[in-house]
């Protein structure tokens, strides 16, 4: 893992209403490692798994198995946009390319339907960064969460 404190990798700005006074945050561990997964890029998972979307609970979920290994939640906001919040992958399934695939089968879906993100979770927004291709789903008027140096 790289040092945490690399301003290059790890430093995000916040637009006003998320609510930080200095517009920046502070990243968990877990997400660190998270962001080292999307930025290096790892091979095609590991596991074989699933996404499903859980509208209700404003989740897609990875499953393998019977067991969920990883979420993506969001908002709805509006007919044409979903807010991304956060993105989780259980410990035991990190570093085999969980977090990258289902960034990706998220966003394919997005597309799919024709709606636009505002990224609140920074490890989307770095899995954008370094897969531009992505990057027109991002809605010009609620981009969310931005890189940016402290």
């Amino acid at each position: 893992m790289t040092d945490p404190t690399e301003p290059a990798r790890y430093a995000f700005g916040h637009p006003d209403e998320a609510g930080r006074p200095d517009r920046n945050g502070t990243l968990s561990k877990d997400q660190i490692v998270l962001i080292d997964e999307v930025i290096d890029d790892p091979p095609v998972p590991a596991l074989d798994f699933a996404v499903v979307n859980d509208e209700k609970a404003g989740i897609y979920e990875a499953i393998a198995g019977d067991r969920e290994i990883a979420g993506l939640t969001y908002n709805v906001a509006g007919d044409d946009r979903l807010v991304l919040l956060a993105i989780l992958v259980f410990p035991e399934f990190r570093k085999q390319g969980v977090a990258t695939e289902l960034i990706r089968r998220v966003l394919d879906d997005v597309r799919a339907l024709g709606k636009t993100v505002t990224i609140v979770c920074p490890i989307v927004r770095t899995f954008i960064e370094h897969n531009p291709e992505y990057a027109d789903l991002i809605d010009p008027y609620h981009p969310g969460v931005t890189k940016g140096h402290r």
